[in-house]
């Protein structure tokens, strides 16, 4: 009997898969067994290169008329922009291979070590799950931030991958961006001390400024204003940098979190200071008092207590 039973098992199985594949059913193992899984050879790969910087830079659409409707600040909505800052920590939480994330306005930059292999490298896996985690945790968050604001319709987020080959070419990506900042906040600040301090209309004002330099808007400010540019809040002037950083704050806490700056990244004094973003990556410490925890730490604590008081009632019940 032994010498029939290994031909007909086999014969079982091949029964088996045929009746499978005419049916458009799935054998055992999870392996599809189907005629039409042909339609997988139309994919096309899309792995970035290795060894290389992987920045994923995301930007608002549309939000010149999202933040009008919902009212934002102008020149700057301090809440709008922790909002930014809070979605832009939980993708640092998600993906542990981001470095660095920098942002301002309506847009975040993430910067991937080189060596990551996070979804083997594919960028449309990257891009769309870095772009929609973003997105849902704006939204997710924003009643924490905009508590007095309800969100009228859904914002939307674009975003592009970009590879950069070399340190020095990293570091002049994330200078870009930060002049972009200084160019665009002393004008913003100038257009709306304008129209909403002295009364110009939009076309007024643009009028005023066109052909300025940063200095004529400086002395405009502050001669019409009393305003001094550099005495504004640094997140306005330089956006925020995010961190991996081994957080102390007094007897309270010691633990890894993501830290907020907002820091010169232009000059060499930023890089000196945090070496591990060019060199062999190991966080290092950051040291604050417990007045002074800002907004991103803060969230980041209470969601840490919250977890923890969960995790006590789930033990004792």
């Amino acid at each position: 009997m032994q010498l029939y039973r290994s031909p007909i098992v086999q014969l079982l199985k091949r029964s088996a898969k045929l009746l499978c594949q005419e049916r458009g059913l799935r054998i055992p193992g999870g392996m599809a067994c189907s005629r039409f899984e042909y339609v997988k050879s139309f994919e096309q790969g899309d792995d970035v290169l290795q060894n290389v910087w992987i920045v994923i830079r995301l930007d608002g659409k549309g939000f010149h008329k999202f933040s009008k409707v919902h009212d934002f600040d102008k020149p700057n909505d301090a809440n709008a922009l922790n909002l930014m800052n809070i979605a832009a920590v939980a993708v640092m939480e998600e993906f542990r291979d981001i470095i660095l994330a920098y942002g301002q306005s309506d847009e975040y930059s993430f910067v991937f070590r080189k060596e990551t292999n996070v979804f083997n490298r594919r960028a449309s896996k990257l891009l769309s799950y870095v772009t929609s985690l973003f997105t849902s945790s704006y939204v997710y968050n924003w009643m924490h931030c905009m508590s007095k604001k309800t969100l009228l319709y859904p914002p939307c987020f674009d975003g592009r991958i970009v590879l950069y080959p070399s340190d020095q070419n990293l570091r002049d990506y994330l200078s870009w961006r930060q002049a972009d900042v200084h160019i665009n906040n002393l004008y913003n600040t100038a257009f709306w001390n304008l129209v909403l301090k002295s009364g110009l209309t939009n076309q007024e004002a643009e009028t005023e400024l066109r052909g300025t330099f940063s200095a004529d808007k400086n002395e405009l400010l502050f001669t019409k204003f009393g305003i001094n540019y550099n005495n504004l809040p640094a997140m306005f002037r330089k956006g925020t940098i995010l961190l991996r950083k081994r957080v102390k704050i007094e007897n309270s806490l010691n633990r890894q979190l993501i830290v907020d700056l907002h820091n010169d990244m232009i000059r060499d004094k930023f890089w000196k200071d945090h070496t591990e973003l060019l060199g062999k990556y190991k966080p290092g410490d950051y040291v604050c008092e417990l007045e002074n925890i800002s907004t991103v730490l803060k969230h980041q604590i209470d969601k840490l207590n919250t977890n923890e008081k969960q995790e006590n009632i789930e033990c004792c019940s």
